[in-house]
């Protein structure tokens, strides 16, 4: 099986972009983030799946499957899509709360948080 080295450099760059702008405290670079994430991984999964071949419905006469297309490739990213549609309109709707309530976009740290995990360094200096 020889994988397309194109696909390969995009998956790579776009898993890249995607870490990064998940790394940022800001929600939509997040967003952005997860959608290049699962843009690379639905790539991965295809270039996977095999190479091109015929549909893999060949009707009852056929029975040679051996330059079939993997339909099960092409199913879990059809999954994997509407997977992502949803969580981006749910990222969205929480961004937009979150923008109503503090009119600002950053993702801060929890004060209560912050309390609790210099509390337990106090605790606890060996561990």
């Amino acid at each position: 099986m020889t994988a397309n080295l194109f696909l390969l450099i995009t998956i790579g760059v776009l898993t890249a972009c995607g870490v990064y702008l998940l790394l940022e405290r800001v929600v939509s670079k997040m967003l952005l983030g997860i959608l290049l994430l699962s843009n690379a991984v639905n790539l991965l999964i295809l270039t996977m799946g095999g190479p091109d071949g015929q549909p893999p419905i060949l009707g009852s006469a056929e029975t040679a499957h051996e330059d079939t297309a993997d339909p099960l490739a092409q199913a879990m990213i059809l999954t994997a899509i509407v997977i992502t549609m949803g969580l981006g309109a749910f990222i969205l709707a929480l961004a937009y709360r979150a923008y109503m309530l503090t009119t600002t976009e950053d993702v801060i740290n929890d004060p209560e948080d912050t309390h609790i995990a210099t509390r337990r360094e106090r605790e606890d200096p060996e561990q």
